[in-house]
């Protein structure tokens, strides 16, 4: 696949309403501070348009054929984390130095900040019910879980609403955010009758992939069959 900011760099550029982030961005792909910097690029020359995605990786064939390091799953989340707390250092009004355990930044100036204020939204994808759903309670603006099923996706945010708890964290502040589900193609009825189920839990968005080799005709025949009455569906 081509590499995904180069390409919204690109859709920044020919588009004026798309949101344009990662879903999600590896942490192991690129440096803290670059990372930051990439995200403020895109922001600025969108018009505040950028997402920052980002997740503790997982393909390990792809760090072996493209030479990046791979680190045990452990270390992996605790790089995920200096990394949203790098990422939001910059893009506050504090550019000191940064100190962690894998990233250590003597300056963590961001000349221009990014458009948006406070800052871009940060989604942090993956369900994990230990780390990943505690760093969103701590750290994100939004979540994004497969979908599992309702029931399943249900008990992930339940688990969600406890770290927050934990965090003094408002869960309502979160958005929630889901991957997948059936085809919204081959059955459009079924597949927003799956959507009513995933609203009435609290799901307000979600993520599709094309499903067929033609991804500007799946967008296209999205955008005439599917998304209009996607956007009638409340919690």
């Amino acid at each position: 696949m081509l590499e995904g900011y180069a390409c919204l760099g690109f859709v920044a550029g020919q588009t004026r309403n798309l949101r344009l982030g990662l879903l999600v961005s590896g942490v192991t792909y690129r440096h803290p501070g670059l990372l930051a910097k990439i995200v403020t690029t895109l922001d600025v020359l969108s018009g505040g348009r950028a997402m920052f995605g980002i997740g503790a990786a997982w393909y390990d064939r792809e760090h072996e054929g493209l030479g990046v390091p791979y680190p045990p799953l452990a270390e992996r989340f605790e790089r995920l984390e200096e990394t949203i707390q790098i990422v939001r250092q910059m893009w506050s009004e504090n550019d000191g130095p940064y100190d962690g355990a894998h990233y250590r930044l003597a300056e963590t100036i961001n000349v221009p900040q990014p458009l948006q204020r406070p800052r871009p939204p940060i989604l942090i994808g993956g369900a994990g019910e230990k780390k990943t759903l505690r760093l969103v309670a701590k750290y994100a603006d939004a979540c994004n879980i497969f979908a599992m099923g309702p029931e399943v996706v249900k008990s992930k945010l339940d688990v969600l609403a406890q770290h927050c708890e934990i965090e003094g964290r408002d869960y309502s502040t979160i958005q929630k955010t889901i991957l997948g589900g059936p085809d919204p193609l081959a059955d459009t009825d079924a597949f927003l009758a799956e959507m009513e189920r995933y609203a009435a839990i609290g799901i307000d968005h979600v993520q599709l992939a094309p499903q067929t080799p033609d991804p500007v005709g799946f967008a296209a025949r999205l955008g005439d069959r599917v998304i209009p009455r996607l956007a009638g569906i409340t919690a």
